[in-house]
């Protein structure tokens, strides 16, 4: 373990995104525009591709962050065996569930069940594929849907809340099936699917369509749902941070592109791959 990541380790995770939360949703006016507007400078923000275009129209630091895209600006495929992807950011790893382990970094795997904090769900996984999509402070953080689904049942796992990136992700072990997130399970076409909400230190919260903002806990939260939701449509939106991962079944006989890899960086609603149910 490197110095990096000892210090997550002894860092207070929860107090500092719980911190990060409350100054993050302030409306105060001397509040919201230091971070607004350090934020845009510091990471060169440009806001031609938004809905406002003017950073002192935003009613909070959460409110710019989470800001919302011109109409047109995310094309969405629009074939029917296409996987869209979810959000914009860079593929951190993408590929096959082997024996029901995701590749996390170089030499280091993690167990589907563990992510989905359901093993049993985890057996509908056990061959097949993945794909993990990171998002940097700059990129756009609403996350949308990657295929036409039924949404059954959210799962908010409270966890720790590391960083995500090349260098806690190759020296955590199980990253992301530890650090606190969302599953969300679908029924489709080819079986059934999830989209997995990963949070991070300093990540405010997480919220989806169908639950609204996750209040934080320390149990499982478990709900069920009946929502029809469409290619494209938002699914959620992180408010700072992290991660989106797309897990399919093997009867999904997923194909990615090949131009698809580490470190690619990538749009929402482009087709990343298809499926081809059998």
């Amino acid at each position: 373990m490197n110095l990096f990541t000892l210090a997550q380790n002894l860092a207070p995770q929860q107090t500092l995104s719980e911190v990060a939360g409350y100054l993050a949703k302030s409306q105060n006016p001397y509040i919201k525009k230091a971070f607004v507007h350090t934020f845009a400078k510091v990471y060169n923000i440009d806001l031609a591709e938004y809905e406002r275009g003017n950073l002192d129209d935003y009613d909070s630091f959460n409110d710019f962050f989470t800001r919302e895209l011109k109409s047109g600006m995310r094309p969405i495929d629009e074939t029917a065996d296409g996987i869209a992807c979810p959000a914009d950011g860079k593929i951190s790893q993408i590929g096959a569930i082997t024996n029901g382990q995701l590749l996390q970094a170089k030499g280091r795997d993690y167990d589907v069940g563990q992510l989905l904090a359901d093993f049993e769900l985890g057996k509908a996984f056990v061959d097949g594929s993945f794909a993990t999509i990171y998002l940097a402070p700059t990129n756009y953080h609403r996350v949308h849907m990657p295929f036409d689904g039924t949404l059954l049942a959210t799962r908010y796992v409270p966890g720790t809340l590391f960083s995500v990136n090349n260098t806690t992700a190759e020296n955590v072990p199980d990253l992301f099936a530890r650090n606190e997130r969302l599953v969300c399970e679908f029924d489709t076409a080819f079986g059934r699917a999830c989209v997995v909400l990963v949070g991070a230190m300093i990540v405010a919260g997480i919220e989806s369509v169908a639950t609204g903002a996750i209040k934080r806990t320390p149990y499982i939260q478990h709900r069920k749902h009946d929502i029809t939701f469409k290619k494209g449509d938002e699914l959620g939106r992180f408010y700072l941070g992290s991660t989106a991962i797309i897990v399919l079944p093997k009867s999904a006989h997923t194909a990615w592109g090949d131009e698809f890899v580490n470190g690619k960086t990538v749009v929402m609603g482009q087709r990343i791959g298809q499926v081809a149910k059998s």
